[in-house]
């Protein structure tokens, strides 16, 4: 490790993984509520269950992306981080207030949490993924202004890179499209039309700057590869992310009250969104097949090109499946939106952090390159039992959704929404079951870091 102040982006990572986890067994609680309606009511109903899976994976994917800055911006700029004190005590304020926040979810009936924090002076809650109390909020603010000037700092006074670049540009659009969460105008249409602004140009735009930068730091350190190639290609992702993320928030607004006209903008220009995802697995793969190198994290080098090729499928292939108007008109709100919302974050985002702790753990860890080759296999059978597992949630979830689009909205009788639930229930249990063996991935991937303790992989 070059420098010591990239070790404060350790406890990011353990705690992005602890509550990993959490938010793992929350889906499954809530998988199991599909088919066995009473499951722990009233102790957790299905809408607490929902905010809490929703919530954490939020939470510890802002968590993932904070420690990949700390860990490659001074790698990057060539230079310690401004402030290594205030990353560790942004951590503990981070993690506190989203434990508190859980707790609350679950201690707590909503109704009360909003009054105990104050929510009628300044109204912020009840809705989807924003949920979290206005004081919260507040604090999420605050820890991201200060991790974005600790980053920046180390940016402004070192090398600028490209990569560094695009990620302090993904990291500012984050925090200001978060401030249209204290947004919340009475009339409902008005309130989606922003709400989107938060949600859709996270995930769909700015987010995939940080997505890309990330990757493109592990391909470096991975292949040896030239860093001008490295950012031709970034340039040409991001370009094509933008153009068609912020324009493509229109495929949001087909049916809330919004102009006409966003049915033929949402339309054309989600369906490019694919693009940037299909330019970043070619870059992937040629960025592998012009490696100088063999880097002996293979572990590292195979989450990276997952990242690529899974992304693709989820963000693009399964996004464009029901992005059109027309077609959209018929699956919005079916399992179809969860199918594809399940694997483009698992592919996009989940994957890129799991990616660079690959990488960077054992290095945190003091090891001199890797971990031992015995780990390294857990590690790859980790990914193999997520993937796949999460490849089969989503393609019993599309299952339930296309039986949903044609029991209910086309079929010339159509069933009432639980008699529809009731035909569908075999692929609940069946995505159940897969979700069981993405647990059992997920503990197989911490477990790796444990394995084989003493003896080192081969260096390159």
């Amino acid at each position: 490790m070059q420098y010591s102040s990239q070790s404060v982006a350790k406890p990011y990572f353990i705690a992005a993984i602890g509550l990993f986890v959490g938010q793992i067994l929350f889906g499954l609680i809530m998988g199991l509520q599909y088919v066995i309606g009473d499951f722990l009511f009233p102790l957790i109903p299905f809408n607490v269950a929902r905010m809490v899976h929703t919530n954490l994976l939020i939470v510890w994917l802002l968590f993932g992306f904070m420690g990949a800055s700390y860990f490659l911006v001074p790698e990057e700029s060539e230079k310690e981080l401004h402030s290594p004190l205030l990353a560790k005590i942004l951590f503990w304020v981070f993690l506190v207030a989203g434990v508190l926040t859980i707790l609350g979810y679950l201690l707590v009936p909503y109704a009360q949490l909003a009054e105990m924090t104050g929510n009628s002076i300044l109204p912020t809650m009840g809705r989807e993924f924003l949920e979290q109390p206005t004081i919260i909020k507040i604090g999420i603010v605050i820890v991201i202004l200060g991790f974005i000037y600790n980053i920046g700092m180390t940016i402004l006074q070192g090398r600028k890179t490209v990569i560094n670049l695009v990620l302090l540009t993904g990291l500012v659009g984050l925090a200001v499209f978060f401030l249209f969460a204290f947004y919340n105008p009475s009339n409902l249409v008005l309130d989606k039309y922003y709400w989107w602004w938060v949600v859709h140009l996270w995930v769909e735009g700015v987010w995939e700057l940080i997505l890309a930068s990330i990757l493109a730091f592990v391909l470096i350190k991975v292949t040896g590869v030239d860093r001008e190639f490295v950012e031709k290609w970034l340039y040409v992702i991001i370009a094509m992310a933008l153009i068609t993320g912020i324009i493509g928030t229109g495929h949001h607004y087909y049916w809330i009250g919004t102009p006409e006209y966003w049915q033929w903008w949402g339309s054309i220009f989600s369906a490019m969104e694919p693009i940037p995802f299909f330019i970043m697995t070619i870059f992937a793969f040629s960025a592998i097949n012009r490696r100088r190198r063999e880097h002996p994290n293979k572990a590292a080098v195979l989450w990276a090109l997952g990242t690529a090729v899974t992304a693709f499928l989820g963000a693009g292939v399964w996004g464009f499946l029901h992005t059109l108007a027309p077609i959209n008109y018929y699956t919005h709100g079916t399992q179809i939106t969860a199918a594809h919302g399940h694997l483009a974050f698992y592919g996009a985002y989940v994957m890129v952090v799991l990616t660079i702790i690959s990488y960077a753990m054992p290095l945190l860890r003091g090891r001199a390159a890797a971990n031992s080759n015995k780990a390294q296999v857990v590690e790859m059978w980790s990914f193999w039992l997520m993937t796949v597992s999460m490849i089969f949630i989503t393609l019993f979830l599309t299952a339930a959704g296309i039986l949903h689009v044609y029991l209910m909205r086309m079929s010339e009788n159509p069933l009432p929404f639980m008699a529809m639930q009731e035909k569908v229930v075999l692929f609940y249990w069946m995505r159940e079951i897969a979700g069981v063996v993405f647990l059992i991935g997920l503990i197989a991937y911490i477990a790796s870091f444990f394995v084989g303790g003493e003896e080192e992989a081969p260096t390159a």
